[in-house]
Parts: C-alpha cells; structure tokens; sequence
C-alpha cells in the first residue's frame, strides 16, 4: 500500500469555518438555522396573496386601480430587501492562519509575561484611539484575531461579525456591516406594506358592509378577516422595531452597543462614531459606501488530499505481464507443486532404487526439509536414515 497525494481547486467557501450556509455556488451566504425565515415568507407572501386576490378586485373597480398596482410595487420591494438581507454576507471577518495566530499568541506572551500559577491572566485587548477617545479592541479566542472597532462574535453564526448589530432569524441572517441598510429598508417598506393591507382591508369591509351588512360582509369575506387578524399583530411588532432601528441609526449606534450600554454606562463615554448630527448619521449609515466582502468565497484555493493506493496488486490486473516467482515447495508433493521443484524429485527417485527409498524420496523432496524436524513423524525420520544407509 503506498498514500499518493492529489492536488485539486476548491471554492474558499467549501472550506471557511463557522456555521453558515452557502448556495449557489457560494453566491447566497445565510446562518444555517433558516426555519423561522421560511415562516417570514409564508406570511408575507401567504398575506399579500389573499389582498390581490380578495380585496384588489373589487377596490380596483370601486375606488382606484392604482391601489392594486401600488400594492405590487411595495410587496416587490420588500421581498428585494428581504432576500437581499439575508442572502448576503453581513461582515464576516476571516480567521487567523496558523501561522499568524501563533505570531499574536507570541506577541500576548511577551507583553504580559509569565503569570504565575493560580493567577488569572490579564485580558486581552488592545487600545486604539478614534477621535481622540480610547476604544478597545477584544480579542476573540475563536477566531484568534483583535476583533475590529464595533465587531462582535455571533454565538449563533460562529463568527466574528464587523458592525455587528445582532442575529435576527426572522430574515435568517446576522445583520451586520454590509446588510444593516437593506435590513433597515426591510422593515421600513414592510412596516408601510402591513399598513397599507390593514387600512384597505377596513376600506373593504367597511364599504361592502353598506350594501350587505356587516355580519354577511364577514361571512363572505372570510379572507379579509384573516388579513385583518395577522395585520394587526403583526403591525406592533413591524413598526415598533422599525421605530428602533430610526432612533439607533440618528445616534449611529448598533443594536449590540446599545444593549450593552457601551456609550451610557456609569463613566458617561460619549460616542466615539456619532457625528452630533441626526442628518449626518444617517446620512453615513443609509447613504455610505457599500464594502466588499473581506472572504472572497468564490475564490479558488488548492487542497491536497491523500489517496491509498496498491503500487503491485492492481498493476498485475490491468496489464497481464508474465512473472517469474520463487516458490518454496511444499514437503508433501501434490498437483500444485511447480514444475521447478519436479526434477529434483525425480533425481532423488533415481538415486534409490527400492521402494522405501522411493516413498521416502517422495515425502522429503526438497533439501530444507530436513532442517526442519518438527514437521516430520518419527517413522519418516527412521525410513530415511535407512535410505542413507543403503545408499553407502
């Protein structure tokens, strides 16, 4: 058996560590936990389907065909900013290289000494200056790296995340550096969309109770009474977190920094990336430039792999090459001893000429059988001396 090594290219993204999910070739990026992102669809293609299909046609004829068509538009956009959230790559930074988290592993060591034993060691940190204010940067056990300016480690992702604002399931994604504007559109125009559905479906009821009543209008609207049921719960939620989102992006402050109370703790750290102005802040986190992913997950990458491979068997199967072997032969002569070990059968056969020395000669056919005593009987060990003796 001997290892024989392939080389061949792989896409970066087969073999990037943490615990997401790539599709279409690394294209889509996602978290591998996505059940609750296929409920957001349900619910917002499931609600959106029965307005078309209830409500649309007779608000159209009665009111306006523009609701329908305005409508369309909005849901379109919302799923654009849904699958753009979280089909993309939120910020992830790329891991140390052995090489390199031994180089910083060394750099810790020599700055903070040897710590004697039953002492915790100190943190590890570094601190860097952004607009005259100290920031410190952690350092991130999993990924060996100083994790960056407002970059945190997603639990859920496995991880570190730049910008990180949090993990949302609802989109199926963590929302970080390159996704917190889509994320941001999202809830804004789905706020809008629920809002919209939830004030034409009373438009509806209200309108069709007039001609009919109001208890046969639900009897034979019962879709519009669903509608209004997952509207109005869902309404709360939607326009609360888009109100959120607003109050953080005029501070320019992140979901994470505000949970833990970075920048109004007890010492009063003023925010270092709060430019005192609600329209620039905005303006830099809505309107700045868009970054480029820092994996590179369609690139190319060469991987060597070991193969066990048979270097004599599988060579004799595929090219049926004679071959000469040296077979000892066996003690007992039968149908399968070669034929190189015949002649001296015969030559022991002609040098005795009685039967005994013949049926010995045929039991001791090869010279190293007598150097090995314990496979012959004693009455072999008998015929023979008697045989050397007739022979002198």
């Amino acid at each position: 058996m001997s290892a024989v090594m392939i080389t061949r290219k792989v896409r970066k993204w087969e073999k990037l560590p943490g615990k997401n999910t790539f599709c279409c070739d690394g294209r889509v990026m996602m978290a591998r936990q996505k059940g609750v992102f296929y409920l957001t669809l349900f619910l917002i293609i499931g609600t959106c389907s029965l307005f078309f299909a209830f409500e649309c046609p007779y608000l159209a004829i009665h009111l306006s065909p523009a609701i329908p068509v305005f409508a369309a538009v909005l849901f379109l956009f919302v799923m654009a900013m849904l699958l753009r959230t979280s089909f993309s790559d939120p910020g992830v930074l790329p891991r140390a290289l052995p090489e390199e988290a031994t180089f910083i592993e060394m750099e810790i060591e020599a700055a903070n000494g040897n710590v004697p034993a039953g002492q915790r060691p100190p943190p590890r940190i570094r601190n860097v200056q952004i607009n005259n204010q100290i920031v410190k940067l952690k350092y991130c056990y999993t990924c060996k790296i100083f994790r960056p300016p407002r970059a945190s480690h997603c639990s859920i992702c496995d991880n570190c995340v730049d910008r990180f604002d949090h993990h949302c399931p609802w989109v199926g994604n963590c929302v970080g550096k390159r996704n917190y504007r889509y994320f941001y559109l999202f809830t804004l125009s789905l706020s809008l969309l629920t809002i919209y559905i939830f004030t034409f479906d009373i438009v509806h009821a209200v309108m069709r109770s007039v001609d009919k009543g109001f208890l046969n209008t639900l009897k034979e609207t019962p879709g519009t009474v669903l509608e209004v049921l997952v509207c109005f719960f869902t309404l709360w939620s939607v326009v609360g977190l888009t109100g959120f989102h607003t109050y953080l992006i005029s501070l320019n402050q992140t979901t994470n920094e505000d949970i833990k109370g970075s920048w109004s703790g007890k010492n009063r750290v003023q925010n270092p990336y709060s430019h005192k102005n609600i329209i620039k802040n905005c303006c830099e986190v809505l309107c700045g430039p868009t970054h480029p992913s820092v994996l590179d997950r369609r690139g190319l990458m060469q991987e060597d792999s070991h193969v066990s491979a048979t270097s004599a068997a599988p060579s004799s199967f595929n090219n049926p090459v004679p071959q000469t072997t040296k077979t000892t032969a066996p003690l007992i002569p039968n149908e399968h001893t070669p034929d190189d070990a015949k002649p001296s059968i015969a030559a022991l056969a002609e040098e005795s000429p009685s039967p005994k020395e013949k049926s010995s000669s045929s039991k001791v056919e090869h010279p190293s059988a007598q150097t090995l005593p314990p496979l012959a009987s004693p009455e072999t060990d008998a015929e023979t001396s008697i045989a050397k003796d007739n022979t002198h």
